[in-house]
């Protein structure tokens, strides 16, 4: 635990470094984005050897710590091409605005690792601790999902179809927890919710962009998309009341 959190304060000092030198010289920037991915590759070390020593028993809490470094990973992506982008923009440019959210992106991140790892040997709130993780990880991917940023591929109707049935068993799983209250029930439809959801939200917006999709489809499905990942984020603010 004493490795992952000193490692993750590490990390947070080069983000401040990383966003500092975005109207830096490009050799100063390239040093600061170095010097994070370096720490990131530190940091996914130690976490993973955080979930070996949880045993093999317990696979789910396991799934819960490597997510939420993959979280952080992810969000150190996004802020790297950020500060790429914003650098020599003034300061009302869109670019650095972007810069500012994907710092915030970038904070929330470490902070709900820094949770989830205080939480998970704690029987009594690992379960809830792991729901609030993917209740914000299933929030930042409906914001890239609204974004007008067309996916990288496209998928057909047939595939998206296909990804629905995992929403079908998702939340099956959330109701039987919702009504039991046990936590490893709880870090289970966590595990599962994530996962449902944003391949949902991947294939909605893929095939929405399909070649052969009209308009009018393309944005009736990304609000079905949008209103599909809202309700299924309710029922999990349910549970977490619960």
């Amino acid at each position: 635990r004493e490795g992952i959190l000193k490692t993750a304060k590490a990390l947070v000092e080069d983000t401040k470094v990383l966003v500092q030198n975005a109207t830096a010289s490009q050799e100063k920037l390239a040093q600061a984005a170095q010097s994070s991915v370096s720490t990131i590759t530190r940091l996914a070390e130690v976490v993973k050897l955080g979930a070996a020593s949880l045993g093999s028993e317990d696979p789910e809490t396991q799934v819960v710590l490597i997510n939420a470094v993959k979280d952080v990973a992810k969000a150190l992506g996004d802020l790297i091409g950020a500060t790429k982008a914003a650098a020599g923009k003034a300061g009302d440019d869109p670019a650095v605005y972007q810069l500012k959210n994907s710092a915030k992106v970038m904070v929330t991140n470490v902070t709900s690792l820094l949770k989830t790892v205080k939480a998970v040997e704690d029987e009594a709130t690992k379960g809830t601790r792991a729901l609030e993780a993917t209740i914000e990880h299933i929030r930042q991917e409906l914001a890239v999902f609204s974004s007008p940023v067309p996916p990288t591929k496209v998928s057909t109707p047939e595939d998206f179809i296909r990804m629905t049935k995992g929403i079908t068993m998702a939340t099956a799983k959330a109701v039987a927890a919702g009504n039991s209250c046990r936590q490893e029930d709880v870090i289970a439809t966590a595990n599962l919710s994530r996962r449902a959801i944003a391949d949902m939200l991947h294939a909605c917006k893929e095939a929405a962009y399909h070649p052969e999709v009209s308009g009018d489809v393309r944005q009736r499905a990304l609000r079905f998309g949008k209103e599909c990942a809202d309700g299924y984020l309710e029922l999990l603010e349910h549970v977490l009341v619960v």
